[in-house]
């Protein structure tokens, strides 16, 4: 096999019906995984997803996973290892953001109510990371080869961007928990299952759409300030997340563990001056 061979493995992906999901599940079939596609919602989206990773000769099934359900990674888990006989990878890419829990448009941060919060870090940390962490890396370690488990986190992590307090707690505490998780793995279980995380920049996703883009097509206002503020002068494509994911599951990064990668086209890296 190759550093970026993944033929032999099986590789889990929650939010397998999201954009970003979704093509990074395309992504490690391509490099041979078969895929264990894990969602909640987005049937047609994940059926697609199913059909092209079928198409591409490896095995591939879904699994209806909803995070915020305390017992679903853990019966979700069971099934995929049932199914396939081995976890290779995991890569959680389930989130999102509620509307409630955002300021702007009138509403400041004492208009907003606790609730929200509370379920935004649900979705994007305890149920979105923490929980299937647990429940698939419990089988990984036990299957006695390791493996790789990647987290999305968000800009975010690195800065709180104006209207998102919740979400941008949220990923600050999955970049945080990888980097844990990674050194204790590697010292109290074995060096040989490895825990990092990738950081998208701004991405034109269905939920971001609205808000980078007019009607007509054209950048909008907080659209352009964004890609004045991206050195390589463009928003991400989803497909620009698939070379980092790729590296991170296999062994081309053996080495490499309790590290979060932007891909941001340089934003971070920017101070604007």
């Amino acid at each position: 096999m190759g550093p970026f061979d993944l033929h032999g493995r099986t590789a889990v992906v929650t939010g397998a019906s999201g954009a970003i999901g979704g093509a990074i599940a395309l992504g490690l079939a391509r490099a041979g995984a078969d895929l264990a596609l894990c969602h909640n919602r987005g049937e047609e989206r994940a059926a697609a997803v199913l059909a092209a990773a079928e198409g591409l000769g490896v095995r591939a099934r879904r699994y209806r996973l909803d995070v915020l359900d305390p017992e679903a990674s853990e019966a979700t888990a069971a099934a995929v290892a049932g199914d396939f006989g081995r976890l290779d990878v995991l890569v959680n890419a389930a989130g999102g953001n509620l509307r409630a829990a955002m300021t702007g448009g009138g509403v400041r941060a004492f208009d907003l109510a606790l609730e929200p919060f509370v379920e935004t870090m649900r979705l994007n940390f305890i149920g979105g990371v923490v929980a299937p962490c647990l429940a698939f890396g419990r089988r990984m370690v036990a299957g006695g080869r390791g493996g790789s488990i990647v987290n999305i986190t968000s800009m975010n992590a690195f800065r709180p961007l104006e209207g998102r307090p919740a979400y941008a707690a949220a990923k600050a505490a999955v970049s945080n928990f990888t980097q844990w998780l990674a050194c204790h793995v590697a010292r109290e279980y074995t060096p040989e299952l490895r825990v990092n995380a990738i950081a998208p920049g701004f991405f034109p996703n269905e939920r971001m759409r609205d808000t980078l883009y007019q009607a007509d097509g054209s950048l909008s206002e907080r659209g352009a300030r964004i890609v004045a503020h991206t050195p390589m002068g463009r928003l991400g494509e989803v497909e620009d997340l698939v070379g980092t994911a790729i590296w991170y599951a296999a062994d081309a990064s053996r080495f490499v563990t309790g590290t979060v990668t932007p891909v941001d086209g340089g934003f971070n890296a920017f101070a604007g001056l």
